[in-house]
């Protein structure tokens, strides 16, 4: 064997033991997430909350409280959160909204939430159904309307050539 096929046989041997770590890694994680939905499902409670203010700050911007930002990791403690200020019942609150849920919360506008501690994981109008927020289009679809739009024009240019001409 020559020195490149040795380098390349080493190179796939790493390859594979890092996606058999990553493998097991992730179940374990999976798992872990598994049983903290299972907590959050539990304490879960349905809630009437006046919507104020909805954004993704980080953590020591948002107003929780001290033992909230104690007790999360250090590496999260910069990352930005979604976080939403609510008035439940006669208290203004800071709450963390779910990922999934955050984009659906309106602003000024009462709902019935699910919260589970701090953490909301699911919102209900509270008189009818909530308006979907529309999608933000990707950087394709923006070029395909774009397309279509400027191929439209052309061809209403061509047609009124062809009628003129006739």
């Amino acid at each position: 064997m020559t020195g490149w096929q040795i380098a390349l046989l080493v190179i796939a041997i790493v390859m594979i033991a890092a996606i058999i770590v990553l493998y097991f890694l992730g179940k374990k994680a999976q798992k872990r997430k598994d049983e903290q939905d299972a907590q959050l499902a539990a304490a879960a409670q349905t809630v009437t909350m006046l919507i104020i203010d909805k954004k993704r700050m980080r953590l020591k911007d948002a107003g929780l409280p001290q033992q909230v930002i104690e007790q999360t990791p250090k590496l999260l403690r910069r990352s930005k959160l979604p976080i939403v200020k609510a008035k439940v019942g006669p208290k203004v609150m800071s709450l963390i909204a779910d990922e999934a849920v955050f984009d659906d919360i309106p602003v000024k506008k009462e709902v019935k939430a699910t919260v589970s501690g701090l953490y909301i994981t699911g919102v209900k109008g509270l008189r009818g159904p909530l308006e979907k927020p529309e999608k933000k289009k990707g950087f394709r679809a923006k070029l395909r309307a774009k397309y279509n739009e400027v191929n439209a024009e052309a061809k209403a240019e061509e047609n009124a050539k062809k009628s003129k001409k006739k």
